[in-house]
């Protein structure tokens, strides 16, 4: 098994790509924190993990708290002795317009996708050192690899969680702490949903949400949008010990869309 006797961390691991992630990884050996603020989604997903003779923990809160950022950490450490690596998955839209921005919103996706990225990779690194190594790998997107004229807040935030992967790359590397990034483009999820729907894409006002999945599908190089699944295979990779020698990648998995 890939990663056998390894510790780790999912957040947002209640639905989409954490839960895929969380579930493939326990397969393949690791003890795993399960977080999310969805607490029946938490049962479920450890659930599953259990009945398949896997080990997991349920760690449900707003990860906005940092005591509770932090906690997840220490939680699942103390749990399973340690702690090898994190995928920080968790993530917020944020506001589809500029002009007349809703503020909370924007406050809400910044504290999402980037301070509660930097409270638990904070709580992580002595944790991850103290194994000799690890991983930790973050959720951007291809908009934080290229401009996304819809969610303009949605790119600010994930080429700041690239730039951070980066630096962070270049600052652990003597740790042997690999840190990198994986960016999905059009994947089955709720968020998918979010985007194709947004008020300001006026050729799309009004249409179903299930045919505008479709639609964005259609448009990708590859004919059809991603599954969960094919990004829990590629974060699986960068986690694993197959990617010794990958650190401050930004990985698209978005058939071929960014190509």
């Amino acid at each position: 098994m890939r990663l056998e006797n390894k510790i780790g961390i999912v957040t947002a691991a209640a639905s989409g790509m954490g839960r895929a992630g969380a579930i493939r990884f326990a397969r393949e050996g690791a003890a795993v924190g399960v977080v999310d603020i969805d607490q029946a989604g938490v049962d479920a997903v450890v659930g599953e993990i259990t009945a398949g003779g896997g080990r997991a923990l349920g760690l449900v809160g707003d990860l906005r708290q940092d005591d509770f950022a932090r906690s997840i950490v220490r939680r699942t450490a103390n749990a399973f002795g340690g702690l090898d690596f994190v995928w920080n998955h968790v993530g917020h839209p944020g506001p589809a317009s500029i002009e007349g921005i809703d503020m909370a919103d924007f406050e809400i996706a910044l504290d999402l996708n980037l301070r509660t990225v930097l409270v638990t990779t904070e709580a992580a690194i002595p944790e991850i050192r103290a194994r000799g190594g690890g991983a930790l790998l973050y959720t951007a997107s291809t908009s934080g690899i290229q401009g996304s004229a819809f969610s303009p807040v949605y790119s600010m935030a994930k080429f700041g969680v690239v730039g951070f992967v980066r630096s962070l790359a270049k600052r652990l590397a003597p740790d042997k702490i690999r840190v990198n990034a994986i960016c999905p483009g059009p994947i089955d999820t709720p968020m998918l949903r979010i985007f194709v729907s947004r008020p300001d894409q006026q050729r799309t006002a009004g249409q179903d949400k299930e045919a505008l999945v479709q639609m964005r599908g259609r448009q990708n190089p590859m004919g059809r949008t991603g599954r969960p699944e094919e990004i829990a295979n590629a974060a699986l990779f960068l986690i694993s010990d197959e990617a010794s020698f990958v650190s401050g990648a930004a990985l698209p998995v978005d058939g071929a869309a960014t190509a």
